[in-house]
Order: structure tokens, then C-alpha cells, then sequence
């Protein structure tokens, strides 16, 4: 292929994956065309890597072939096996592959610029810095962030004395390497020195520390908003790469994916009433969620069996369920599909209230159940249903907790106080389907349950609501 006509067809393609990108995005805000827009947007992915791979520069293949080979196995089990209540996992696991990527290509193009007189200049020295060290701190991020939302490290904020002094050194001491290296490496005859790669080297290390030391004071409660607030600096990342190598479709990609994450995390902290100030630095689940679970000594919850839960809700006019991730670990959502498809044959009226942070990420529960042909116009957010709990007749909770806890109206010593949440306690009856009683992410008890309202029904998700299904029918 001509040189020029290749040039062209490769900005064309990255011209036509940008704008899949954003439209995609447009696409995800969504229920009805959320799936059409990860089909956009996977099909501007497909364009650009095509794009890459007839980039006029490239002189052999195999290397790529190879890595397309092995981020095929790897990628696509994951994609099709891991379920969905491991989805948060997951996304922390590709948002640290990714700044690996993001990370080793800052390492490549400093060690590149060795040799080349001038070194690399001071935009893409910039450039370099900004890529390798926010990448960094994402690998080991994500990987704390997994490992906290995966179990084999404690949810629980771990914190030591002069903790965030010492993470502030940490940090600035891995900018002040960044801006010597800016000054000393941009050019003139001591660009590229050996003495450059030995700070860049430790500019790397202390950010891989920052990514820990970030990460492991922050309670599991907050991991969600920390997975999105990771994703939002590997994009960040991604964009300075495509500053640092000139690649066009690195940069709007990483941008959007920056803004994106970042505009994510301002609205989950705004649905938990917390300031990112407070994600990162209030060791969320910790002293204050201990003191909270005391107050629910001697209080008493009142259990009832799957036959009377049918009695309730096969007769009632008016149903609203509120899906949580207990919902998610017992794969409950086509019972919770078929039961609702039985009150409404039965002349009653269902909808679901879906909190902004329900299960482990936003839109948790809106996947899971379309994934059981819920219908999207039964789905509604917490400000458009929350109004309407009090001409509920039943109000039924599946496996969710903190969300749905009034001790966030009432209690101001609550870690969660001032989190809006779903108004379930203005029902006329609560049935909540639950396990036991372990508390919720957030570490505290659940004032709901202990409510004279409020009736308990103890087991699988699945299961039990499968056994009230068929006493409904029964009816």
C-alpha cells in the first residue's frame, strides 16, 4: 500500500473510532441502549486497532502477533467465565493490565530517547513522567483494590502511625524526580545519561509504592469508587502516551476514558454523601461502623417462613423490590423475574428501585436483570421512585443492605449518615430476603431490619424466592 494512502486510511479509522467512542458512550446512560452502545464502542476498538496495525512505521508483526495471541486467552475467558458478581474484580484486574501497558511503553520510549541526541524534549519528557508514574501507581492500585473486593486482603482500612505523612513524601518525592528528570533530561549534552535511567527507575518504584500505600487505608465499603477513580488515571495515563508516542486515538480514548472514570467516581461519592477527600483519606468501615453495631444490642427481628412471605405479596396491589448484591452471589435475578412476572398476572403492579451504588458498581443490578428480560420501564433510579414508597404494599429487599439503612436519615453518628438511600422503611410492609445477619459492606447493622414493619425471610435468595413463587401459584 502507498505510504500516503496508508497514512490517510489510518487517521480515517481513527477519526471513525473516536467517534464510536463518544457515541457509544452517549449509548451507556441508557438502559434500552446500553447494548447497542458497547456495540459501537467495541466496534470503534476494532477500527483502531486495525488502524495501528497498517501504521506505515511498523517493520515486523510477530511481536504484535503474539501479543494479540496471548491478550486473546487471557481476555476472553475472562470475559465470558468470570460471573457477574465478580464483574468489579475484573474491571480492577483490566484497569491494571492496562496501566502495565501504559507503564512499559513510558519505560520503552525513556530508554529510546538514551541514544537520540537531545533526548526527548520537554513536552514528551512530560509526557513520559505523567504516563509512567500514574500508570504505575494503577497497576498496584488495582491490584489492593482487587485483592480487597476479591477477599484475600482485609476490607478493613489498614492504617499505621504517620501513614499520610509518609504517602505524602512518597508522592513528592516521585514529582520532584519527575521535574528533575523534565529539567535534566529534555536536552542539551547530558540528555539520556545513565544517571537519568537510575531516577527514572526510582520515579517508577516509589509510584508503584504510592499505589499501595493509596489503596490499603481505604475500607472495601469505598472500592467501587476506587476502582473508578483507577480507571480514570489509566486513562489519564493512556492519554499521555498518545502525547508521548503522537498517536491520535491514544489520546481521545485515554481522555474520555479519564473523564469519564472521573465524573463516575464525583457521582458515586455524591450518592454516598462522601467528598473523595473522604474515600481516600477516612478509613471508611472503621472505628465509627464498630460503635454503630452496639446499638443494635437487644433489638430483635422477626423471621417469617416463604408460605406467609406468599400470603403478602401474592395479594398486594403495589410491589416494590429493591435488588442488592445478595441478589447477585445467589443468581436470583430470573426467580426475581418470574415473581414478578406472577404478581402482575395476578393484577398487582411491580417495580424496582435501583440504587446508584446497589451490589459492587454502578449499574450492577440493572445488567443482572436485564439479563432476565426485565423489562427496562420497571427499572427506576432512587430519585424517580423514592417518593413512591409510601403507597407501597410491599416492599421487598433482596440481599441489599447499606442502601436501604434509615440509620443514614436518623443516626448522625452513622458512618453512612447523610448517604441518600431508598425510603423502603415508608412501606406499609418490609419483607427482606437475606441470608443472616451480616452487615453490609459499610461494616454497620441495618436499623430496617429490627423495624415492627419489617419481616424477615432467612435463606438462599434463589431458593426462597423460588419457594414463594410456588406458593403464589398455590394461591
Amino acid at each position: 500500500m502507498n505510504p500516503q494512502i496508508g497514512a490517510l486510511f489510518v487517521q480515517v479509522a481513527y477519526i471513525a473510532a473516536s467517534a464510536a467512542f463518544i457515541l457509544g458512550l452517549r449509548g451507556l446512560t441508557k438502559p434500552d441502549t446500553a447494548r447497542r452502545g458497547m456495540q459501537l464502542a467495541a466496534a470503534g476498538m476494532l477500527l483502531a486497532i486495525i488502524g495501528t496495525l497498517l501504521n506505515h512505521e511498523i517493520i515486523t508483526y510477530e511481536y504484535i502477533i503474539i501479543g494479540l495471541v496471548v491478550g486473546s486467552v487471557i481476555g476472553l475467558p475472562m470475559g465470558l467465565l468470570v460471573p457477574m458478581t465478580a464483574m468489579p474484580q475484573r474491571i480492577a484486574v483490566s484497569h491494571m493490565f492496562g496501566a502495565l501497558a501504559v507503564t512499559l511503553v513510558g519505560i520503552a520510549e525513556f530508554l529510546h530517547y538514551r541514544d537520540v541526541p537531545g533526548g526527548p524534549g520537554v513536552v514528551k519528557m512530560v509526557a513520559l513522567g505523567f504516563e509512567t508514574i500514574f500508570g504505575a501507581l494503577t497497576i498496584t492500585g488495582s491490584f489492593m483494590a482487587f485483592g480487597k473486593l476479591q477477599g484475600f486482603i482485609s476490607g478493613k482500612p489498614i492504617t499505621f502511625p504517620g501513614q499520610k505523612i509518609i504517602n505524602a513524601a512518597i508522592f513528592v518525592g516521585a514529582i520532584g524526580l519527575w521535574i528533575y528528570l523534565i529539567a535534566t533530561q529534555s536536552g542539551g549534552p547530558g540528555a539520556g545519561a545513565d544517571n537519568g535511567v537510575l531516577l527514572f527507575g526510582l520515579m517508577t518504584l516509589l509510584a508503584l509504592v504510592i499505589g499501595v500505600t493509596l489503596v490499603l487505608p481505604i475500607g472495601g465499603a469505598d472500592m467501587p469508587v476506587v476502582v473508578s477513580l483507577l480507571n480514570s488515571y489509566a486513562g489519564l495515563a493512556a492519554s499521555a502516551t498518545g502525547f508521548a508516542i503522537g498517536n491520535n486515538i491514544l489520546i481521545v480514548a485515554g481522555a474520555l476514558d479519564g473523564a469519564s472514570g472521573f465524573i463516575l467516581s464525583i457521582l458515586m461519592s455524591k450518592a454516598m454523601n462522601r467528598s473523595f477527600a473522604n474515600v481516600l483519606f477516612g478509613a471508611f468501615g472503621g472505628e465509627k461502623a464498630a460503635a454503630s453495631v452496639k446499638s443494635a444490642e437487644g433489638l430483635t427481628t422477626r423471621s417469617i417462613s416463604a408460605e406467609d412471605a406468599a400470603m403478602r405479596i401474592g395479594y398486594a396491589r403495589n410491589v416494590i423490590i429493591i435488588p442488592g448484591y445478595g441478589m447477585a452471589v445467589a443468581q436470583a435475578q430470573h426467580a426475581v423475574r418470574e415473581l414478578a412476572e406472577l404478581i402482575e398476572k395476578r393484577g398487582g403492579r411491580v417495580r424496582f428501585a435501583i440504587h446508584p451504588v446497589a451490589g459492587r458498581m454502578p449499574g450492577h443490578m440493572n445488567v443482572l436483570l436485564a439479563e432476565a428480560n426485565v423489562p427496562y420501564d420497571h427499572l427506576f433510579d432512587l430519585e424517580e421512585i423514592n417518593e413512591e414508597f409510601h403507597t407501597c404494599d410491599v416492599a421487598l429487599v433482596i440481599g441489599a443492605n447499606d442502601v436501604t439503612n434509615p440509620a443514614a436519615k436518623s443516626d448522625p453518628a452513622s458512618p453512612i449518615y447523610g448517604m441518600p438511600i431508598l425510603n423502603v422503611q415508608d412501606a406499609e410492609q418490609v419483607i427482606v430476603v437475606k441470608r443472616g445477619m451480616a452487615t453490609g459492606f459499610a461494616g454497620i447493622e441495618n436499623e430496617l431490619f429490627y423495624l415492627e414493619k419489617t419481616s424477615m425471610l432467612f435463606g438462599d435468595a434463589k431458593g426462597v424466592l423460588s419457594q414463594v413463587v410456588s406458593e403464589i401459584k398455590g394461591l
